[in-house]
């Protein structure tokens, strides 16, 4: 009988970069969303351990060999007047896959999450993913079926911050997110 092997859980350092980069073209392959990978060393280099750090991330490892990672930041809910945490990502090679690991990444998070007072923590799944789904449910999540998850990137967010300090011109309407 072969044994399972022995899982840790570390925080990334810069030293990492490379493996959180290939681990970044793993689960962007397993959601068929290669061609939106644009990240590089140099900018999860900056965007993790520079100045200002955007994020935070996990390694999992299966004795030696790196088998997953999370990462993760703080949002805020003005409704808790808290601050959140949001699980950017989630990833386990498809060798270690049901094996307790994604369970271990998932509750590590929660736990940093609580040791920060978050009022919650959230992350997004793919509407096809119902596997994840399942998972999630299992250890408690629930799925927010009434909101939708709105996106601006590239040319499309430049647009919009166009004349960021420029109030839009007076047209006798007025359009409020709420009401649209």
């Amino acid at each position: 009988m072969t044994q399972q092997p022995r899982f840790t859980i570390r925080p990334a350092t810069a030293a990492d970069v490379p493996r959180l980069l290939a681990f970044i073209h793993g689960i962007a392959e397993y959601e068929h969303l290669t061609h939106q990978v644009t990240a590089t060393e140099e900018d999860l280099l900056a965007s993790l351990f520079g100045d200002q750090p955007a994020a935070e991330a996990l390694l999992a490892f299966a004795g030696d060999e790196p088998a997953g990672f999370a990462v993760y930041f703080h949002t805020y809910s003005t409704f808790l007047a808290r601050r959140g945490m949001y699980l950017e990502d989630l990833y386990v090679t498809p060798e270690y896959r049901r094996r307790g690991l994604g369970t271990l990444l998932l509750r590590r998070v929660a736990a940093i999450a609580v040791e920060r007072a978050c009022g919650r923590f959230e992350w997004m799944a793919l509407d096809w993913n119902t596997d994840a789904h399942r998972f999630y449910e299992d250890l408690g999540a629930e799925m927010l079926s009434e909101w939708r998850l709105f996106r601006v990137q590239g040319d499309a967010l430049r647009q919009l911050a166009e004349g960021a300090d420029t109030p839009p011109p007076a047209t006798g309407t007025t359009s409020h997110p709420s009401s649209s």
